[in-house]
C-alpha cells in the first residue's frame, strides 16, 4: 500500500507542474512569402498583372517576385527576413521604387508585408 501511494503522490506532483509550463509553439510547414505586392495603374486605378517585373532587393540579395496565377499579386522573399526596396517595372511606365519595406519574423513564419505599387505612364 506505501508504494502504491507513493506513486500516486510522485505522480500528482508531476501532473501539478504542467500548469507551470508555457504552451508549446506549433508551426506551420509551409512557406510564407515576406513580400506581398499589388500593382495598379495611377490614371485608372487598374491592376497591373500582364508584362509588368517586381524584384525585391536586399543589399547583395535580389528576387524577381512571381504572380499568383489568377490573382493581382506577385510574392516572394519566402520565409526571409530582411530591409527590403521593391523596384516594378512595366513597358510604357515610368519605373517605381517603394519606401523601405521592413519584413520580420514571429516564432514560426515571417510576417508578410503586403505593399501596393501606383505605376504612372510615360
Amino acid at each position: 500500500m506505501k508504494k502504491t501511494l507513493i506513486l500516486f503522490l510522485l505522480l500528482f506532483y508531476a501532473c501539478s507542474n504542467d500548469d507551470k509550463t508555457q504552451d508549446p509553439v506549433l508551426c506551420t510547414e509551409e512557406a510564407r512569402p515576406g513580400i506581398e505586392v499589388t500593382v495598379k495603374d495611377t490614371e485608372d486605378n487598374m491592376f497591373l498583372v500582364k508584362d509588368v517585373t517586381v524584384v525585391a532587393v536586399d543589399n547583395e540579395y535580389r528576387e524577381t517576385l512571381k504572380n499568383v496565377s489568377g490573382t493581382n499579386i506577385f510574392i516572394g522573399a519566402y520565409e526571409r527576413t530582411g530591409n527590403y526596396t521593391v523596384v516594378t517595372n512595366k513597358t510604357n511606365y515610368v519605373q517605381a521604387t517603394s519606401d523601405l519595406v521592413i519584413v520580420t519574423k514571429d516564432d514560426c513564419h515571417v510576417i508578410t508585408k503586403s505593399i501596393e505599387v501606383f505605376l504612372n505612364k510615360k
